[in-house]
């Protein structure tokens, strides 16, 4: 970025060639940028530079000339499988590590749990490269809402802000570059965690108690059905969902498992009346360690009882 201010290359906002600052040729605040009093940063964004924005064009694909388009989309990496639920006055979120192209394992530890802000957490599945730039733009726009507004969104006002997002995404998502995320909060107002789940032409959708998005998705929300429960205390939800991505991991090959060879865990935030936190790699290391040492004695995970208790 230093290069940017120093002038010796063209930011995103420069009138002038070469110039790295917002203004005209005499150095003057640039009037349509001036004009944009917006709430939304990624309005601000699409007016003065369009080409920033998630997924827009595919001219950085990767391939020789003459290669399928969808063929190099497909070879992107992807992440996959998301977890996520509500829990004694709060709402856990995790995810595995694995990121595939096609058949192929791309990278074994990528991160696909952020902090959105304060009181609320986003992860994704689809396009890895594209689901980071919506992560950080999603940061940004509510960080700059905030700085406009002097208040903070409520959580269904940055729900459907990240729903209008993806919608915007929609021409690209139709090409093959698809990114879903799995939004997650605690509402101040009610004093609970709530779950917000999309697809490709926005939302967004609440869910109750638990979901799971991603290719192991199918296996993770079974899972958690067997051991999920209500105002469960938080470090028995986390657990549940370290037991549920395990699950995935068995059934499907692009959902990485707890690797205790390399070191890599699931990343594992919860969203409290505290506010955001994301586990130590330690933390999550003791959950992955205590899940798989449960399976070396009962490889399909704890049984849940066929009657109730009493």
């Amino acid at each position: 970025m230093g290069s940017y201010f120093d002038g010796s290359q063209a930011g995103p906002f420069a009138v002038g060639e070469g110039s790295g600052r917002i203004g005209d040729s005499a150095g003057r605040p640039g009037s349509g940028l001036m004009n944009l009093q917006s709430s939304s940063f990624t309005d601000v964004l699409a007016a003065c530079a369009p080409g920033l924005l998630p997924g827009r064009g595919t001219d950085g694909l990767p391939g020789h000339p003459g290669t399928d388009p969808g063929q190099a989309i497909r070879d992107l990496p992807h992440a996959t499988t998301i977890v996520a639920a509500t829990c004694d006055h709060g709402v856990v979120l995790a995810g595995d590590r694995r990121a595939t192209a096609g058949s192929m394992i791309a990278k074994r530890d990528v991160e696909k749990v952020f902090r959105s802000d304060e009181y609320s957490a986003i992860g994704y599945a689809g396009t890895g490269s594209v689901g980071i730039e919506f992560v950080r733009l999603f940061q940004v726009e509510l960080e700059h809402y905030e700085k406009m507004e002097g208040r903070s969104l409520s959580l269904e006002g940055k729900a459907n802000r990240l729903a209008w997002m993806i919608r915007g995404n929609l021409p690209a998502a139709m090409q093959g570059l698809i990114v879903v995320p799995l939004f997650v909060g605690y509402d101040e107002d009610t004093g609970r965690g709530r779950i917000f789940s999309y697809d490709v032409a926005g939302g967004p959708y609440e869910e109750q108690r638990f979901f799971s998005i991603g290719s192991g998705s199918v296996f993770a929300r079974g899972s958690l059905k067997k051991l999920y429960v209500d105002d469960m205390p938080v470090r028995d939800a986390v657990l549940a969902c370290v037991q549920a991505l395990y699950d995935a991991a068995d059934d499907d090959s692009a959902t990485g498992g707890p690797d205790l060879t390399r070191r890599i865990f699931p990343v594992i935030a919860t969203v409290t009346a505290d506010g955001f936190r994301k586990l130590p790699e330690a933390e999550s290391e003791e959950y992955a360690q205590q899940v798989v040492q449960e399976r070396m004695a009962a490889p399909d995970g704890p049984p849940a009882p066929l009657h109730a208790a009493g």
